[in-house]
């Protein structure tokens, strides 16, 4: 059974597979408010996610200002991030044209 912790409004605010860090209420799995709070959780989670896919193109652009600027050049990546990097690049000019 989970372990759940509360605010002042009743609310649960952390949970524990074990009675740790406040977490001493002891409720079922299938407790509505326990559920509630997961999902909340995973929603913020997919929200981050959601975000992923463009934070990484924005990070390719930057990347690409960068070597055109000089400021360094892609032989200064590691290989193993140099090869993703190009293997994405690829992929995208393959796949969407650019």
């Amino acid at each position: 059974m989970p372990f759940v912790k509360r605010d002042a409004a009743g609310d649960i605010t952390a949970v524990s597979a074990r009675p740790a860090g406040g977490c001493r209420e002891e409720v079922t799995a299938d407790d509505p408010a326990l559920a509630s709070f997961l999902a909340t959780l995973q929603a913020g989670r997919n929200a981050l996610a959601d975000t992923d896919q463009d934070f990484v193109r924005v990070l390719e652009d930057v990347i690409d200002l960068l070597v055109e600027r000089g400021v360094f050049s892609m032989q200064d990546l590691p290989e193993d991030a140099r090869s993703k990097i190009l293997r994405r690049k690829a992929l995208r000019e393959r796949l969407l044209g650019y």
